[in-house]
């Protein structure tokens, strides 16, 4: 349970208002800069033989699942240790953390069931905060539409 202490623990307002929060945001919208935001991060998928999973995180249908293993695959072991790295936790945990929730985030970031270029996807993720936040604290991921 390290990660989601952390996070939880970055976000419960223990810390000052805008230092988790922004941290969150930073690293999720770090690895949508790193990967060439969402159109560069679905080449990285589609190149490793996921491109059908990340279509499906994209279009209206349902989220395919994907594994920790598969995620460190996709984004490399540098990509997945920097992320463990600012979480200050293990690899295993920042793959698994991807696993879990870089669906749901491509999925509210493409609410038109398409990659929108000119998206601010920091915005995106600023505005999808709550709702990841509310998902990490255990409540039923039914209550976060999608």
């Amino acid at each position: 349970m390290g990660l989601l202490d952390s996070i939880l623990g970055a976000m419960s307002g223990k810390t000052d208002s805008s230092g988790g929060a922004s941290q969150l945001i930073g690293i999720l919208g770090g690895l949508l800069a790193q990967s060439g935001g969402l159109q560069g991060l679905a080449n990285k998928f589609s190149q490793s033989g996921q491109g059908d999973t990340f279509s499906s995180w994209v279009g209206m249908g349902e989220n395919q699942p994907i594994s920790g293993g598969q995620v460190q695959k996709v984004l490399g072991s540098d990509d997945v240790n920097a992320l463990a790295a600012k979480l200050g936790v293990d690899p295993a945990q920042a793959s698994h953390f991807l696993a879990e929730y870089l669906p749901k985030v491509v999925d509210k970031l493409t609410p038109e069931g398409k990659v929108d270029p000119t998206a601010d996807h920091q915005q995106g993720l600023a505005n999808l905060l709550p709702a990841l936040l509310q998902s990490l604290g255990g409540k039923p991921s039914a209550a976060v539409s999608g």
